[in-house]
């Protein structure tokens, strides 16, 4: 799912910038068609994860079920669209709560409570390079069925999908975070692709887990109503592709076309003359028997 994060609101409207850096400040800002990869907002950080589009806060600032302004705050003082909250009581031991925003107003937000966590630290294993953009798994049909379940499948996703790449390479491939729900708890794994020989063109595949991994239930749940969900993925009319008349497309993405012509007369239709379409002698025969004259030789003069 693509979220539409930055929407101008009327009290944005009547702000003029003063200066040419105040001015490229709030274009950055704008509404665009294409919007930029989305930053998030890590508040009491868990584990050090460097990454240009995360932010840390290292003080617990707000309780997020209770009161969501500060919050929201951060969010439009950073630009970021996704937050992740990290909290430890008597109550709720090892908390976790990720979410995302629209309009710089809380959309979905979700509270998890970690049972079980292994660190990158504790698995003695190569790990794979900052920046490399993963390929994400989900396992368990809790994810399809479950409607609070599908929106943490699609928070997910926003979280650890990265920036939008042109192509991909094959050793580009090395890096897999796999969810799987069952049982009413989800395990998170993270594990490094590793291509070994196979005696062909295609590698052999194996996976090697490198950490972190987590075993988590949910516990709260604070999701958008149905309108306020389907307004956050409404698309720009530009960007929706034209419908082209007689195109169909196949589950494999194979584009197929169907061609209207008129009708055609088979009778009029010129072949290559042949030696073997000729009229054999047996042919003649039968149509002088069914009194059917053939065309007279030409006499020779």
């Amino acid at each position: 799912f693509c979220f539409i994060d930055r929407t101008s609101t009327s009290s944005d409207c009547f702000k003029k910038p003063k200066t040419k850096r105040a001015k490229r400040f709030l274009e950055k800002r704008e509404p665009k068609l294409t919007e930029n990869t989305k930053n998030a907002i890590l508040i009491k950080v868990i584990q050090k994860i460097p990454n240009p589009y995360l932010f840390f806060f290292r003080k617990n600032i707000t309780r997020p079920f209770e009161d969501q302004t500060s919050l929201e705050f951060f969010s439009k003082k950073s630009d970021c669209s996704l937050f992740l909250f990290g909290s430890h009581n008597k109550k709720r031991p090892n908390n976790l709560i990720i979410g995302r925003m629209f309009d710089y107003h809380v959309l979905d937000m979700i509270e998890l409570g970690i049972e079980k966590f292994v660190s990158l630290k504790d698995i003695k294993n190569s790990k794979c390079p900052e920046g490399t953009k993963p390929m994400l798994i989900f396992a368990g049909d809790t994810f399809d069925l479950n409607e609070e379940y599908r929106r943490l499948k699609s928070l997910l996703i926003d979280f650890f999908r990265g920036p939008t790449v042109p192509t991909i390479r094959l050793a580009g491939l090395e890096y897999v975070l796999h969810f799987t729900a069952m049982d009413g708890k989800i395990y998170m794994r993270s594990y490094k692709v590793l291509l070994k020989k196979s005696g062909c063109k295609i590698p052999r595949i194996e996976l090697e887990e490198m950490g972190p991994s987590l075993d988590l239930v949910m516990r709260r749940t604070h999701l958008a109503s149905e309108d306020l969900y389907k307004l956050s993925l409404k698309q720009p009319k530009a960007l929706k592709p034209k419908k082209k008349k007689n195109i169909s497309h196949d589950v494999f993405g194979t584009s197929y076309g169907r061609i209207h012509m008129q009708k055609q007369d088979l009778s009029k239709l010129q072949t290559r003359k042949m030696k073997g379409l000729k009229k054999r002698p047996a042919a003649k025969m039968t149509e002088e028997d069914e009194g059917i004259s053939p065309k007279k030789s030409k006499s020779v003069l």
